[in-house]
């Protein structure tokens, strides 16, 4: 079963999606917090593998700042972000302060159920156009270099432009036609070929080496 915890200041966002994640028997919500100092004072004893933040808190620590605060007191629990924002600042904030994924608000229930097992299974969910950003943020970071001693296959090319562009698993294996164990396998040799932890990371790393 897949522990959430969720901060949000918005009761009713709070309420709506702490009844989208018990509707699911894989996914219990172990906690919903107004602020993130409440989630940091249970952090510890509530061993979330997800926590959803907001980043726009009002009052009180930022989710930027929250997230910081749960990497320093739990981290192997991932987040996500969910937010209304776009700004490249506030992603790539985010981003490099720990969090593993960014999705906007308006994402769709089941589009967030899978992200979160997308998160728990070691990859980075983001809509598309946060994924977009990413990737041409780190474009215009470091130029693509010639392809050294890292050989993807082109099945693997093929799963890391998908990811590019923001598909989930089940897109990336329905276009594919192949299954998501399979989606699963690929990425998991792409992280042992480009040295990578995530999925962002698998696919900036890509991008800068000219690999797709």
């Amino acid at each position: 079963m897949i522990r959430v915890a969720i901060v949000e200041d918005d009761k009713i966002v709070r309420q709506g999606l702490h009844l989208i994640i018990d509707s699911q028997q894989e996914f219990k919500c172990v906690g919903a917090f107004e602020r993130c100092e409440a989630l940091l004072k249970e952090v510890a004893s509530l061993r979330p593998d997800v926590i959803l933040m907001d980043i726009n808190l009002k009052g009180g620590m930022s989710g930027i700042e929250g997230v910081k605060g749960v990497k320093k007191s739990c981290p192997s629990c991932v987040v996500i972000m969910q937010t209304v924002y776009e700004e490249d600042s506030k992603i790539f904030d985010a981003l490099c302060s720990g969090a593993s994924g960014y999705l906007l608000k308006k994402t769709s229930p089941s589009r967030l159920l899978e992200a979160i097992g997308e998160a728990v299974n070691g990859g980075a969910p983001m809509s598309p156009s946060i994924a977009k950003k990413v990737v041409e943020y780190f474009k215009r970071q470091d130029p693509p270099t010639a392809e050294k001693e890292i050989s993807l296959s082109e099945r693997e090319k093929e799963v890391l432009r998908l990811m590019e562009a923001g598909k989930p698993y089940k897109v990336i294996a329905d276009d594919l036609h192949i299954s998501i164990p399979t989606v699963r396998f690929h990425m998991g040799n792409i992280y042992k070929k480009l040295h990578a932890s995530s999925q962002s990371e698998a696919v900036a790393k890509a991008v800068r080496k000219g690999l797709i």
